[in-house]
């Protein structure tokens, strides 16, 4: 299987030389403004099960059809509950959604390239930055890659955008997606002990 969710290196290394990035606000076109979409409601435990919060993130079907149904869905079968944040790089984003190798309390050496069972899905690239905040499907450098894994930014990253597909946004929790537990910056983020989703439900 290709590795859903592994940055390319260019991107990566933009960020790199970018050095520090701002964290300003996003306004949402009005297309997205309009969502009365699903919502899916993630608490964020520590891996010692410590809860540190819930995250609410608003989906954008308008935006990604495909994509946010395809979150909804996973969220609704529980595949989301107890997956970990694999994958997390300061200043830049969280990582998670590997549901068929990032359960908390197994074996996480494969987390970041499984998915689902379902089919992956086309790109659904849109004119929505990747801002502080967005939520995006990972994906490997096929754009028509992306599955289950998605990640949250911590700051805004215009290089993605129009290369990822936007599926989401951050509308309440940013300060407990701020305390998501970083990786090793040498390890491309690579987190040990990671956090994880202990449920993700889904509100309508």
């Amino acid at each position: 299987m290709s590795e859903h969710g592994i940055f390319t290196r260019r991107a990566v290394s933009a960020l790199a030389l970018a050095g520090a990035l701002g964290l300003g606000g996003f306004v949402l076109p009005m297309a997205a403004r309009a969502e009365t979409a699903p919502k899916l409601v993630i608490q964020v435990d520590s891996a010692s099960g410590a809860p540190k919060g819930k995250v609410v993130i608003q989906l954008m079907p308008k935006v990604a059809p495909k994509a946010a149904k395809r979150l909804e869905t996973l969220a609704g079968e529980g595949a989301y509950d107890g997956v970990v944040f694999h994958r997390v790089i300061g200043g830049f984003m969280a990582q998670t959604g590997d549901v068929e190798y990032g359960k908390h309390g197994g074996d996480l050496s494969r987390a970041g390239i499984g998915g689902s069972k379902l089919p992956d899905l086309q790109a659904e690239f849109s004119d929505v930055p990747f801002t502080r905040g967005i939520v995006g499907m990972a994906r490997s450098q096929n754009p028509n890659s992306a599955n289950s894994q998605f990640f949250i930014m911590f700051a805004p990253a215009s290089n993605l955008n129009g290369q990822y597909t936007v599926v989401g946004k951050v509308i309440s929790g940013m300060d407990v997606v701020d305390k998501i537990k970083k990786g090793n910056a040498a390890m491309n983020g690579k987190v040990t002990d990671p956090d994880y989703m202990a449920k993700v439900t889904v509100e309508k």
